[in-house]
């Protein structure tokens, strides 16, 4: 099977978040606002890129983050492994709807970046012992 769509979306996913990690490094700290959307828009982008691989209908992007994870689950509920991870950002997000960065956590940008990173290695390492990524 091709399965080259996913490998792209991975690659890109692990781009943008390697690059959010340096700028951190560097302490450069990235817009919240801008950070949690991105970061929400890669985590969709990485369940959707999986769904169409496994040839399950997908939701599509501009569905909320919750919604295109719930279509996840559906058919296969081992995926609530990273439920918490995709609620998190959705609190964030909703934190900064309501003015009330008050209420996140310390340090809200690197946690952002670390719970991505989180979402995307237990993705890919599913995909890899699935095969349809190969270990780099």
């Amino acid at each position: 099977m091709n399965h080259v769509a996913l490998i792209q979306c991975f690659e890109h996913a692990d781009a943008s978040i390697t690059g959010w990690e340096q700028s951190l490094q560097v302490g450069v700290l990235p817009s919240l606002p801008v950070l949690v959307d991105e970061a929400s828009l890669l985590v969709k982008q990485m369940i959707i890129a999986y769904m169409n691989d496994m040839g399950n209908e997908s939701p599509a992007l501009g569905e909320d983050l919750l919604e295109v994870f719930k279509a996840l689950v559906k058919g296969d509920p081992s995926w609530n492994t990273i439920r918490d991870n995709c609620r998190e950002l959705v609190y964030y997000k909703n934190c900064l709807l309501m003015d009330r960065a008050d209420a996140l956590p310390a340090k809200p940008e690197t946690m952002a970046i670390r719970t991505v990173r989180h979402i995307f290695l237990f993705m890919k390492t599913r995909a890899i012992r699935e095969d349809r990524l190969e270990m780099a």
